[in-house]
């Protein structure tokens, strides 16, 4: 990709200003008045403290707390949380939030992902990684879309390989996380693998591709290749 000509290249605007809406979820830009409590219902409070395992944050024992954490975050680090709300039962079932923003590169970083023991593991969750992406490549134009997670944690790294981001490498001794070390795997999409990726994700969503019990019946084929 280095022979490409940016020198007409311009800033984008940055993600998460707006909701974006599926046919299985809702993104909401989150408002601690609006989606506080109902958020803190599905994520935080006994039951949840593993969701919180690798997040810098958390776990949470009131909606104040996560609110207050929620707002730090955006303040001091610009992350825009998206509340993921499952449109058949209008629930808030989860968050993610645009990290890493550099809009002037066009690169942006989805993270500090958080879903309920409901949404694990749902089309409405596949969706609401999809919506995200094609918020930022479809509609701002950017060109580079990260995912980053603790090297430790299993199931994130393999949900990246599931979603279509392509494995980079580890930072090791990149953080001190929680008393710990954390190694940092990193991930990405490009704005150039996009549109296979973009065709497979739809053909995934479609509603013909669950049985009744709402299982998968073919596998989500974006993994990346070579």
């Amino acid at each position: 990709m280095s022979g490409l000509d940016l020198s007409e290249w311009k800033a984008c605007a940055p993600p998460g200003q707006f909701g974006l809406g599926g046919n299985y979820c809702k993104l909401e830009p989150f408002d601690a008045e609006k989606h506080g409590p109902d958020l803190f219902s599905a994520v935080g409070g006994p039951g949840n403290e593993d969701l919180w395992t690798y997040i810098p944050m958390g776990p949470f024992a009131n909606a104040e707390d996560l609110n207050a954490a929620l707002a730090h975050t955006h303040a001091q680090h610009r992350w825009d949380t998206m509340i993921i709300r499952d449109i058949a039962t209008n629930e808030v079932q989860g968050m993610a939030s645009y990290m890493r923003q550099r809009p002037e590169h066009g690169s942006v970083e989805v993270g500090c992902i958080v879903f309920s023991h409901a949404l694990q593991r749902t089309r409405v969750a596949t969706e609401a990684i999809y919506l995200m992406a094609t918020h930022v490549f479809d509609e701002l134009g950017y060109r580079r879309f990260e995912w980053k997670c603790n090297a430790a944690n299993e199931p994130s790294m393999r949900a990246a390989v599931r979603f279509g981001f392509t494995f980079e490498g580890i930072f090791r001794n990149d953080m001190v996380m929680k008393g710990a070390n954390r190694d940092t795997a990193w991930y990405s999409m490009i704005d150039g693998e996009w549109p296979e990726m973009r065709a497979e994700y739809q053909k995934w969503l479609e509603p013909a591709n669950f049985a009744s019990d709402g299982a998968q019946i073919t596998k989500l084929k974006t993994a990346p290749r070579g």
